[in-house]
């Protein structure tokens, strides 16, 4: 049995100067069951990360979908050295990697005219909000999805403590793949909705028509439509969902797969409304770091020179079709479905046969961190893991999705808990 004491002890030691612990709530103890579970990783290389206990893992959360190249990809780690040694990290005008990395998207992703840049997903999705509120106008904004920490989106969740109720109430939230849910906003709304923002796929893929629809509700209301790709964008394809599903968006926002977990995100789309953005405030010192755009250079380029992401969705068809065969060789699908993008895979926990929906969830934390596994319920692969990889990952779902359908049957699964259950956080999606 694995040990994770200098984890627990190093979280003891960290959440005494940082609340949970985590700068992160998605690496934090609220997903990962404590007993069972590694809480700091010490290093990671390819798709493989150690634990501050020496346990090797195979990962499949890669950085919440931030790697997609591998860790330590050997081409983004050059021109990261390359740049801090021959040119530094933040200067006190421009550097031309700003133009040059702007430059390769506008080539590569099908709104984009204009590109401003931020450092993570939130900045760009907050930029892209108060961009449309200038361009259109108007206040209150359609979303559908997870868009952030700011207060405009998070307000509208469960976690909307600190959120000013006016600021909560500017914020509505439609359902995917229901055209209907969201011509009540605009019809609750009229005349005052100035964005629909949402993640152009997540777990299920948009039905025929939704994506346009949602595009022509917007436009005849006198709304811009955002799609926010911070994980489909340089995942699904190399022009993002927009590209993979032809529908262009008036603005875009990106992150995760732009730098291969280095810090920076974007904001791009059609150049009159990108042009306000000399009128708006968006603007902060380490919008234009070197380190994170020269990543970001060599990201954009490889995935431009290789065929990286055809192979992640190879691989993922992969693992798809076999977590499916597993499924329905055991009789399970009462508890457990597959869905998402192959580059972005789901397994879907369902409450069944009496059995806790997070007591499930947590056994099945507990069994991969002790199979050497690091998950968190999706599949983010990354262009380093092998088809070897899949076979494992698939190997160890073969001996727990069975574990645990037995344990849900039996009216066990509390009783093979090592820890407490998990509980939720707040539902994103």
């Amino acid at each position: 049995m694995r040990s994770f004491k200098t984890s627990e002890e190093m979280l003891a030691r960290a959440e005494r100067v940082i609340p949970l612990g985590s700068q992160t709530f998605s690496k934090s103890r609220t997903q990962y069951p404590k007993g069972v579970s590694p809480f700091f990783i010490e290093r990671a290389q390819g798709a493989r990360a150690w634990d501050v206990d020496g346990n090797e893992y195979l990962d499949m959360i890669m950085s919440l979908c931030s790697v997609t190249l591998g860790y330590q990809d050997p081409d983004v780690n050059a021109a990261v050295t390359q740049q801090l040694q021959d040119s530094g990290v933040i200067f006190s005008l421009p550097h031309r990697l700003e133009t040059e990395v702007a430059e390769l998207i506008c080539e590569m992703v099908p709104c984009a005219e204009k590109v401003r840049f931020g450092k993570n997903g939130s900045d760009a999705t907050s930029g892209a909000i108060r961009l449309a509120r200038a361009f259109t106008g108007r206040d209150h904004v359609a979303v559908c999805g997870y868009h952030g920490w700011q207060d405009w989106y998070i307000g509208s969740t469960a976690r909307h403590r600190g959120v000013p109720q006016a600021t909560r109430d500017l914020t509505h939230a439609f359902a995917y793949n229901d055209l209907a849910s969201l011509e009540k906003v605009f019809a609750d709304f009229p005349g005052q909705i100035a964005a629909v923002i949402l993640e152009p796929m997540n777990v299920a893929p948009p039905q025929p028509g939704f994506l346009e629809g949602a595009k022509a509700l917007a436009h005849r209301h006198g709304a811009l439509l955002v799609f926010d790709e911070t994980i489909t964008g340089f995942r699904f394809a190399n022009g993002g969902a927009q590209a993979l599903f032809g529908v262009t968006p008036d603005l875009a926002t990106f992150g995760k797969g732009l730098a291969n977990g280095y810090p920076v995100s974007a904001i791009v789309g059609r150049a009159d409304v990108m042009q306000l953005m000399e009128e708006i405030f968006f603007s902060f010192t380490f919008g234009g770091e070197a380190l994170s755009l020269a990543a970001a250079k060599a990201t954009l380029t490889k995935l431009q020179r290789e065929p990286v992401l055809a192979g992640i969705r190879a691989k993922g068809e992969r693992l798809q079709a076999g977590l499916n065969a597993l499924i329905e060789q055991h009789a399970l699908s009462d508890l457990f479905s597959v869905s998402g993008h192959p580059s972005w895979t789901f397994l879907n926990v369902k409450e069944a046969r009496g059995a806790a929906l997070f007591e499930m969830k947590t056994l099945i934390a507990q069994e991969l961190h002790e199979r050497g596994v690091l998950g968190l319920g999706t599949f983010n692969l990354s262009n380093a893991h092998t088809d070897a990889d899949i076979e494992r990952v698939l190997a160890v779902y073969g001996e727990i999705l069975p574990l645990v359908g037995e344990a849900a049957s039996a009216g066990r699964v509390r009783a093979l808990l090592r820890c407490e259950p998990l509980v939720p956080l707040f539902k994103v999606r």
